[in-house]
This record gives C-alpha cells, structure tokens and sequence, in this order.
C-alpha cells in the first residue's frame, strides 16, 4: 500500500491484506493509515491478495472512487475478493464455535469484511489495457505494462506534468521472470526517474527453470513408491495453473503415473475459468495446447472440486493422489485441513512451490519444523516437506537487476519494498553497487518527495 500525493490530491498503489504474524496480521489489517474518504483513486498492479484484498475494507470505510487495473485483473479479483470475503467468514464461525466449546472466554472473530462490501466494491474497478494511457487524477497519468508475475499483472508508470516540468515514477507490483509458464516474459520499462521495486528475492538466485519439470517428476514418482500423497499448497491464482499445465505435459510424456490429481479449491475453479477467458495473456508454450484444441487445464486424472464434502473425502483416501490446494502460504482454506490429515504420515510429502513470508505455516514447515500449530492444535510433522523455488513467480536477484539495466542511465533514485529487511538491504547494495544509483529501502510510514 503506497500513497501518492500530486497536487494535494490522493492516488493509492495497491491495497493488499498483510500475512505473516497472526496477531500481527489482525492489527495491521484492521487499520487504515489515511482515512478512505480523503483517497482520489487506487491503482492496482495485480490480483494476489497482499496487493489486493484490502480494498473491500477501504470501500467498507467509505471509499467511493475508481480502481483502475487491467482487463484479467479486474476479473479476477471478482473471484479472489469473494473467496476471502467468504474464508473471513468462514473461519469467523469456525473460531467463535470453538472458543465457545472451549469456555476460553475470549470475544468473537469479527470478518474483516464480507461478501456485501465485496458487492460494493466490484463496480468500482475500471478495465485499462496494456498500454493504454489513463487520466487518474488533474496532471496525472498512468500506464500499465505487462509484469509477467500472473495473468494480468502489471507494473505501471505514472507521469505528472506541471507546466513545462515532467516527473515519471514506475511502480513494479511484483515483478516475474523470464520462461514462466503459460503467461508472457516481464516487458522492458520505458525510462523513468524513479522506482519503487519489489525486492522479494533480492539476496538469492532461483533454480534454473529447466530443471523444475525433472524435479516435479522425480518428487512425484519417490511419494508414489512409498504409497503417500502429495499435498501442494499453491497460490490459486498462477500457481495452481503453472502445476496442472506442467502435471499435464508430464502425464502426456509419461514422465509420472496417471495417478488421480485434485484441485481442492472453488477460488482455484473460479479463477482457472478466468485463464480460460484470457488467452491473449498466454505465452507461446501454452497457446500451442489452443493451437491443438486441447484444454491446458484439464486432462483425464485431474479433478476439480468445489464441493466441501467432496473435499474432506480425500482426507480418508488410500493410496497415491496429489491435493493441490491454497492457501500458498497455508494460512487459510481447505489445504490446513489436507495438511492436518497429512502431515504426520512419513510416506506422505508436502511441497512447496513458493514465497512464505516470516511466521507463515508455509515458512515453518519449509525451515524443518517437527512440531506446528495448525487450528491451534499441536501436530507432529512426519512427512517430508521440499520446495521447488524454481517456480516462483518473483524476479531474483539477477533477474531484477538485468529487468533495471534498461532504465539505469535516468534513474534517481529507487526505493525497496516487498521484502524482509535483509532483502531489500542485499539488492540496495547490488545497485548501488552496480549501477552508481541511490537505492534505499522503504520502511513503513516512510515520505519521500520525488522532484
């Protein structure tokens, strides 16, 4: 969540829900740091949630103007915004029955806000192309480029006229990587004189994106032999998409059994009919199944389910089946339940296929924890867990600078976010470092004046 001022007028970049710490998490989503009503409009860079799933609350609290994104955006936060409207009340009746069997005393869970303030905010969006240049407020424009993050993601850049004086700030969202399936590579940004960039992966290298089809393989076949299962929590809007086109391709090439396959999430079905919409976002790998007239998301031992019933059926199934399910982070949804069914059988794996943020279920059970809390409840992890980082959907550190190298020479200065603090501090070091450019990360409540 990033406030712009031009003109004593107000224009937010993204709005998402903070994940990490569950006390943590409960503050700073409960509150605003400006009041609704003072903000002009919202420019949102992409639909995953830690950008996204706030804006309810804004409108909640009173926020009546635009919110401009790209076409697959919009239509997926249609889905996304319901989904987590719908788990807030959810685990709203879930907590509060518990408490209550328990006597603990404690006041009930309250939603932060629910389906009627998602009603509310849906016809606030406003549809931009790629490309297309928008009056967002008096001097102030915006255009969106393709980030390469998600289906429909964006960085934008923002040019503020006065007179004959023009200052042109990019914001990156979040940024992808070059070779990701099925959506396009991350587009060169035009020059600009400052930068707000993500730095998630600031101090690391991924994987090789060659070897992620091998390493799937080999890590399915190994928990087929043992007799487990294979619980993937993944991010319903991308990941889950990227793992069905690549368990596709693999099952086509024989590269693992045809073992029965479950996507165990309505928010997962719901977006998947979202891709379906929104070919002209595909890269060439995935057009190609078009170009055969094969669906890329649906194939003979893949199942969808929306139904809980259905859902809580594959917690008593025998024998090997892959569950992918979000939350990505396993901080919600139907996947704590997969994992609390499953993660105490050694023949069983659970798989990691993305960023967890510090104090996550997913970052606990990624860094070898024996022993988790999932529902509150103490649960012995037996089961081996591994990652596969090489589908991540965020630039590396390399990756980032290469993307920056473009814009270097008419750069200020370039300010740090999304990103642990040693992060943000290894990748300020690599630019400076590398391009002579200030670079300095951000920190909450932070002001800065771009001249």
């Amino acid at each position: 969540m990033h406030r712009l001022t031009v003109n004593g007028q107000t224009v937010l970049l993204d709005c998402g829900l903070y994940q990490g710490r569950r006390k943590d998490a409960e503050r700073l989503n409960r509150e605003l740091p400006l009041r609704a009503d003072s903000i002009e409009a919202v420019v949102l860079s992409h639909a995953h949630i830690d950008h996204s799933g706030k804006i309810p609350l804004l409108v909640k609290q009173g926020y009546r103007g635009p919110i401009y994104a790209t076409p697959a955006t919009v239509d997926l936060c249609d889905a996304m915004l319901r989904d987590t409207a719908h788990i807030q009340e959810s685990d709203a009746v879930f907590t509060n029955k518990r408490q209550r069997r328990r006597n603990t005393g404690e006041p009930d869970v309250v939603p932060l806000y629910d389906h009627n303030d998602v009603d509310r905010t849906m016809p606030l969006f406003r549809k931009v192309p790629y490309h297309k240049v928008t009056s967002i407020v008096e001097s102030l424009q915006y255009e969106p480029y393709d980030a390469g993050h998600m289906l429909g993601s964006s960085f934008v850049v923002l040019t503020h006229r006065d007179g004959p004086k023009t200052v042109r700030l990019a914001y990156s969202g979040d940024l992808g990587r070059p070779h990701l399936p099925i959506i396009r590579d991350p587009e060169t940004p035009p020059p600009v004189d400052y930068l707000i960039l993500e730095s998630t992966y600031g101090d690391r290298l991924h994987s090789q994106q060659t070897e992620v089809a091998g390493k799937l393989a080999g890590i399915v076949n190994r928990t087929v032999q043992r007799g487990g299962h294979l619980i993937v929590p993944a991010f319903a809007v991308g990941r889950v998409q990227q793992l069905v086109l690549m368990l596709h391709q693999l099952t086509n090439a024989k590269q693992i059994p045809p073992i029965p396959i479950f996507v165990d999430s309505p928010l997962a079905v719901n977006v998947t009919a979202v891709f379906r919409a929104h070919p002209e976002c595909f890269d060439e790998e995935a057009r190609q199944f078009l170009d055969r007239q094969e669906d890329p998301f649906g194939f003979s031992t893949l199942q969808y389910i929306r139904d809980v019933e259905e859902s809580k059926k594959l917690n008593g199934r025998q024998g090997p089946f892959i569950v992918i399910s979000p939350s990505g982070m396993c901080e919600a949804g139907r996947v704590l339940h997969h994992l609390r069914n499953g993660v105490g059988d050694a023949r069983n794996t659970v798989l990691i296929t993305g960023f967890q943020a510090q104090n996550t279920l997913g970052r606990k059970l990624q860094s070898g924890m024996k022993r988790v809390n999932i529902f509150g409840d103490p649960t012995d992890v037996n089961a081996e867990v591994l990652s596969l980082d090489a589908l991540s959907g965020h630039a590396d550190r390399d990756e980032l600078l290469a993307w920056l190298a473009p814009i270097a020479p008419t750069l200020k200065k370039v300010f740090l976010v999304h990103g642990e603090p040693d992060e943000s501090a290894a990748l300020a070091a690599s630019i400076r470092e590398r391009y002579k450019i200030e670079a300095l990360p951000a920190t909450r409540g932070a002001n800065f004046v771009l001249a």
